[in-house]
């Protein structure tokens, strides 16, 4: 047996080869149960960092500062912050490989489509980081290592700068 690939939980398929030939031959075998192997561990940014605690807590730190800020703070559904923290959270974990509750709840998370209706500038773009990183500060090295701050904040400031919509003047893009 030269090599084996896995194809599904009960067929593999092999590829032989006599000794000293060049000629092979593909071979399909069912396994049993008790022969399958084991899937692949995956792991995740989320479930490294803890999975849903994390998130909560960061998400929740974020918001504490966002509901006091003069200027992205009047973005924010100030009758549903619970429901923008949930979406947020949602969000979040997903995007990181935790549970897909944003796809369920919401749909596709069509980030830039859902934000068009507020005016966002570079201001607004860079007071969302601030907030973003307060929030990451609460976490210790242990708690956050730096290379998985320096992978979310990455992925943060993409998205923040993704979001503008509005030119330096103020009129919309």
């Amino acid at each position: 047996l030269q090599s084996l690939h896995h194809l599904s939980s009960h067929v593999v398929l092999a590829h032989t080869r006599p000794s000293g030939s060049f000629a092979g031959s593909l071979v399909l075998m069912e396994l049993t149960p008790a022969q399958t192997p084991p899937p692949p561990e995956e792991h995740s940014l989320y479930d490294a960092l803890g999975g849903e605690p994390f998130f909560t807590t960061l998400v929740a730190g974020f918001y504490a500062q966002v509901k006091h800020d003069d200027l992205i703070g009047p973005m924010y559904p100030q009758d549903d912050w619970a429901g923008a923290e949930d979406r947020l959270r949602w969000f979040l974990s997903q995007y990181w490989g935790g549970p897909r509750t944003y796809q369920h709840e919401r749909g596709n998370p069509m980030l830039r489509r859902r934000h068009f209706p507020f005016p966002i500038g570079e201001r607004e773009a860079e007071r969302w980081l601030e907030l973003m990183e307060n929030s990451l500060d609460q976490f210790d090295a242990d708690a956050l290592p730096p290379a998985y701050r320096a992978q979310l904040f990455n992925h943060m400031q993409r998205v923040a700068y993704m979001m503008i919509n509005q030119p330096a003047d103020g009129s919309p893009q």
